[in-house]
């Protein structure tokens, strides 16, 4: 943390940097994270916790955690409202990390996109408009270029369980880097 002060007058406050990780650091403190709660789950089921576990944790909230977790710490991250700059989830986006230079410019740095419950759902938002953009240009070019563009789902029984596991990694994902920001909740 660096405080820096006007010495012409009364001691006032000029400005305040809060040195914050950078991606790479974000990226480990969430795998790190995600190694302790796999050995946790590990160890639970070596102490005869494996029906309370499987309960508590069905396989589809298992599988949606996990892959909402890693989609957030390497894709979805709150430092996307940097993307016009050099940040590494857009990075990991390839090409398509240019779709997220908008959101960067809609939403200010460390502003809105780092609120702990809205800013996660800002991304989210974002990214079901642009699928839903590219879905209805997708269905309005097909036929003229001799494609049909279809899209059907089918959530099976366990899609609570599956939604409330994608939520929660997703979630959790964010707010471990908002932690590691030094941005605390309220």
């Amino acid at each position: 943390m660096i405080l820096r002060y006007d010495l012409n007058s009364e001691l006032r406050l000029i400005s305040y940097d809060v040195a914050v990780p950078s991606g790479r650091t974000h990226e480990t403190i969430n795998l790190v994270t995600l190694g302790v709660m796999a050995v946790g789950y590990a160890y639970g089921r070596t102490q005869g916790l494996a029906a309370d576990l499987e309960a508590a944790l069905p396989p589809p909230a298992r599988t949606a955690f996990l892959a909402s977790y890693l989609v957030g710490t390497f894709l979805i991250t709150p430092d996307l409202d940097l993307a016009e700059n050099q940040v590494r989830a857009k990075e990991n986006w390839g090409l398509l990390g240019l779709l997220w230079v908008p959101y960067g410019h809609l939403f200010k740095h460390r502003g809105l996109s780092h609120s702990w419950l809205l800013g996660p759902l800002t991304r989210l938002i974002y990214i079901a408009l642009l699928g839903l953009l590219f879905s209805v240009l997708a269905a309005a070019l097909g036929p003229h270029l001799g494609y049909e563009f279809r899209f059907e789902a089918q959530l099976g029984d366990a899609w609570r369980e599956f939604a409330l596991g994608a939520v929660i990694g997703y979630y959790l994902s964010q707010w471990l880097h908002l932690i590691a920001d030094g941005i605390r909740p309220g």
